[in-house]
């Protein structure tokens, strides 16, 4: 069985210093970690804040510095490799390697033009998350309450076109439910949701609703479950936000991504993590109460994993990092899923939208 997560925002922690080689304390992901939780390929997300969503030159400069730390990251690691398809993955898991399959997480580094889409995909990236949490040149965002284009833009038009044209996936995680509509009107191939969870389950505008999973799946696309609390139990947005952690720990996580070399600034933002670590979390088995609706919704054939480790500041309890991954599995068994089941929610959906998209 090939185990991927399709959603990682390790590259950002590798600008903030982080050396994936080693086993790090407060890291959701480095290659000792994958290695403990039996995960087989990742997709490092190349996150761009929308905060230059405005300033294209700025987000592309960054996007590819993160591109250029995880490629020094590999340089002749023995146990990771970076990856393109699903045929060398496989290949990959042959030989005992890690495979590091890379997207981009907000498409403004794109700016306007087709020519850099195609110059990210020459580079190795597989998927563009059309937006982050801000409405950009492609399409609106599901966070602002204004929105710019009501769905997608013109030039977000023309960019799924091309993406199908090029084999890239397109991503409809963080997208406006508009947006998320016209992707699936104007998509020839399948889409996917690389970290987003259901709407039914905790009402944030980030999860689908039960009709976007239905459409998604009729067309042939996937949902990978995200980890984050806050979109897998509704309770825990309220425990959150009662605690005024996250609003006084924003200024210190700023600070320590502004000079991440400062080890008090470090030391800072980790005594934050542990405060939020210290709430009442739902359980990693709420991830699997996840799976469960899109399976009675659409089936097992739609659903996978996409964590969004190294992205989020607070994680299910008892899945506090990657190495813990299998337990969503041992869970799912416990739940009465067979071992085919479980390796279509492992990789297998995933992989196969991937490969009907080349």
């Amino acid at each position: 069985m090939f185990v991927l997560d399709s959603h990682c925002d390790t590259p950002s922690q590798i600008l903030r210093l982080r050396d994936i080689s080693i086993d790090n304390s407060y890291a959701h992901v480095d290659i000792p970690k994958l290695r403990r939780g039996g995960v087989d390929g990742v997709f490092f997300a190349l996150y761009v804040p929308a905060s230059m969503d405005n300033e294209p030159d700025r987000a592309r400069s960054y996007a590819y510095r993160m591109l250029d730390g995880v490629q020094n990251s590999l340089e002749n690691n023995p146990y990771a490799v970076f990856t393109t398809s699903v045929a060398q993955a496989m290949e990959n898991k042959a030989k005992g390697l890690l495979s590091i399959f890379i997207g981009l997480e907000n498409g403004s580094a794109i700016g306007e033009s087709l020519d850099e889409l195609r110059k990210f995909y020459e580079a190795g990236v597989r998927y563009v998350t059309l937006c982050h949490s801000g409405n950009n040149q492609i399409c609106d965002s599901c966070a602002p309450e204004s929105k710019r284009w009501n769905g997608l833009s013109p030039f977000g038009r023309e960019l799924v076109a091309q993406m199908n044209r090029l084999g890239m996936l397109i991503d409809v995680s963080h997208i406006s439910d508009d947006a998320f509509y016209d992707v699936l009107s104007l998509s020839s191939k399948p889409v996917v949701a690389t970290h987003s969870c259901c709407r039914a389950l905790a009402g944030h505008p980030r999860n689908l609703t039960d009709d976007m999973i239905r459409k998604l799946a009729e067309a042939g696309g996937v949902v990978q479950v995200n980890f984050y609390p806050v979109f897998l139990d509704s309770g825990f947005r309220t425990i959150l936000n009662d605690s005024g952690i996250m609003e006084r720990g924003e200024s210190i996580e700023n600070e320590f991504i502004a000079d991440p070399a400062d080890s008090r600034k470090r030391t800072a933002w980790n005594a934050v993590q542990d405060e939020l670590n210290a709430l009442e979390r739902p359980s990693y088995r709420r991830i699997v109460d996840h799976i469960d609706h899109i399976v009675e919704l659409v089936g097992i054939d739609h659903v996978g994993l996409g964590s969004d480790f190294d992205g989020i500041e607070v994680t299910p309890e008892g899945m506090e990092d990657i190495s813990k991954f299998s337990l969503v599995f041992d869970e799912m068994r416990r739940r009465g899923y067979t071992e085919s089941d479980i390796e279509k929610v492992a990789s297998g959906n995933f992989f196969r939208v991937m490969q009907a998209c080349q």
